[in-house]
Parts: structure tokens; C-alpha cells; sequence
């Protein structure tokens, strides 16, 4: 008998074609596992066009699980919420955005958007209609709750929830804080608009995380960077001055929405840090007075609770969220 001498480069690819055919009908034969989308892993980092502008956001949990919406503040991003989503996602549908001139999302200048209150949920009403959402419990914090109520007031009929983070909706929950920026409100001069320069600082964005907390060990370092980096972009000192006159106009809505509580009482979550210099606890008291359905609880900490008690509140809010009825979105 003949024996024909195979060159090593032909062997080898026949022994790697055996190993790969053998392992192709061990894996036929063995049950394939569903992709999950509730891990800490597959958070989605996402951008959509909406009214010509750019708007990034994070995207995590089933795709048919119940939605909740979650709006940032002032000065941060949906990066705010990195450590809450994935305790969120395990059993809902989590999506992020970042508002107009905030976080990853396009800062058009001054002279192509007018920035107010209107106009940032003007874009976040299109970014809901983009996704098709027709029912979600919503998360505001912060700037997310002016934005936020206008969405509620618009869309009661897709409203499941409300979860309120230090997001105020009543004159008693403005500390003294605000103090500068009513006295710009009554005299918009040159001089009182300069003077809120002080709130886009450093040591203004320290003051924010840093107040109220007793451990200083739990406030990240980057998040308050971050936020410092896109606060310090070209133009954007003079958008955020924008807005803090334009917060005069959220005040005036106080009492429509307070009548949507009336009105409706939705499920309403307020976790609050009592702490906050800004929005005081009689802000989360507010919430009672109006809705029937409401619920308060506070945390020992200061204006940016998650960065301190994010297990904590992100158990409350399923705790919450769990018991009510489900809507597909």
C-alpha cells in the first residue's frame, strides 16, 4: 500500500476542520441560552435624532419589560445614573437621555436654540414620540423635574409613575440657595447675571456632591470632573445663565402641576436627600399634601443621593415600582 505524504499546512487545516465540525454538533445539540438584556453588562450607549439635535442616551433591561424613563439634572448627564440602571434594568426597560446641552447630546449655540424650559422638553417630548413609548413611570431630578412635569402634563395617559429625586415642584422646597438667582429674576441687570457665574465654578460642582454628605469616601471623583468638563465647554457658561432665568418660568407652572396631583394622583415615589442645600425636604413634603398617593422617604445625605445611597433608593424604587399594575410600553 501507497502511503502519500500530506503537506503539515493541508493536515493542520483538516484537524481544525474535525475540531470545528465536532464542536458545531456539540453546540446543535445543546439548548441555546436567550440573550439577556437585564445584566450590568448591556447597558447600550445610544444616539437619536431629534428636532435636527443630536440626543445621546443609555438604554438597558428587557425590551418588553415596563419602561422607566430617568432625567438628569443640573450640571451632570445620564452619568448620574450609571450605578442606578443596573439595578434598575434587572427588571425593567431603563432609558437615559441626555438633555440639549448636557452630557454626549448636541449644545447648539445660543443663536440657533433658545434655551429655556419649553424648548429642552420640547426635545424630550420628540425623543418619547422617536422611541414610540406609550406608557412609562418617569424619574426626575433636579432640572429632569421642570422637564419632567411639562412631559407628565402633556402625556397623562402614558404616565405610570413618578419617582421624584430632590426634583421640586412647590415654592417651600427652594432653600436659600436660590437667593442670587431670584434677585436676577426681578433685576435680569448685567451685574446680577454675572454674579451667577459662582454657580459653574469647581468649587461650585464640589459644593453640589460634597454638601450634606458625612462620608466624603463615596463621592467619585470623575462624576464631578465630568460634569466640570462639559460645564467648561465654549458657550456653555452663557446657555446655563440662560437657564437659570428662564427657571423663573418653571416656578410659575409650580401650581399646574401640583393641580395634575390633584387631579390624577399618580403613584408618586419622593427619595430625597434631606441634606440638599438647594431643594429642602419640605419640597418631598409637598408631594403628600397634593396626592393622596404619594410616598416620602428620606436619606441622610445631600443633593446627589445616588452618588451615596444608590443600593438603598434603587431597592425602594423596585420596591415601589413591583407593586403596580404592568403596562407594556
Amino acid at each position: 500500500m501507497k502511503i502519500h505524504k500530506v503537506p503539515v499546512k493541508v493536515a493542520i487545516a483538516l484537524l481544525l476542520s474535525i475540531f470545528y465540525n465536532s464542536a458545531i454538533a456539540q453546540i446543535n445539540h445543546q439548548p441555546m441560552k436567550k440573550p439577556s438584556m437585564s445584566s450590568a453588562e448591556n447597558v447600550h450607549y445610544r444616539d437619536l435624532k431629534v428636532n435636527g439635535l443630536k440626543i445621546f442616551y443609555r438604554e438597558a433591561g428587557p425590551l418588553n419589560a415596563p419602561v422607566i424613563l430617568l432625567l438628569h439634572g443640573y450640571p451632570t448627564s445620564s452619568f448620574m445614573f450609571r450605578n442606578l440602571i443596573p439595578i434598575l434594568s434587572r427588571n425593567y426597560h431603563v432609558i437615559a437621555p441626555d438633555m440639549p446641552a448636557f452630557g454626549f447630546s448636541d449644545a447648539p449655540d445660543r443663536e440657533n436654540f433658545t434655551y429655556t424650559f419649553d424648548n429642552i422638553a420640547n426635545v424630550m417630548q420628540g425623543f418619547i414620540d422617536e422611541l414610540a413609548l406609550k406608557h412609562f413611570a418617569i424619574y426626575v431630578f433636579d432640572y429632569g423635574a421642570p422637564v419632567g412635569f411639562r412631559l407628565i402634563t402633556a402625556n397623562p395617559e402614558k404616565i405610570t409613575a413618578i419617582i421624584s429625586q430632590n426634583g421640586n415642584a412647590y415654592e417651600q422646597g427652594l432653600s436659600t440657595g436660590w437667593n442670587p438667582v431670584q434677585k436676577y429674576w426681578k433685576e435680569p441687570t448685567k451685574k446680577n447675571r454675572d454674579q451667577l457665574k459662582q454657580f459653574l465654578t469647581i468649587d461650585a460642582t464640589n459644593f453640589q456632591y460634597r454638601t450634606g454628605v458625612a462620608d466624603q469616601s463615596l463621592i467619585a471623583p470623575e462624576t464631578i470632573a465630568l460634569d466640570q468638563h462639559f460645564l467648561d465647554r465654549p458657550g456653555n457658561v452663557e446657555i446655563q445663565l440662560d437657564l437659570l432665568k428662564d427657571y423663573a418660568n418653571n416656578v410659575k407652572l409650580y401650581p399646574a402641576w401640583q393641580a395634575y396631583l390633584r387631579k390624577y394622583h399618580p403613584p408618586l415615589l419622593a427619595v430625597w436627600g434631606d441634606k440638599d442645600p438647594y431643594f429642602l425636604p419640605a419640597g418631598a413634603e409637598g408631594y403628600k399634601i397634593d396626592n393622596p398617593n404619594a410616598h416620602v422617604k428620606f436619606y441622610n445625605t445631600g443633593h446627589f443621593a445616588l452618588e451615596t445611597n444608590c443600593e438603598e433608593i434603587g431597592k425602594d424604587i423596585l420596591t415601589f415600582l413591583d407593586a403596580l399594575p404592568y403596562k407594556p410600553h
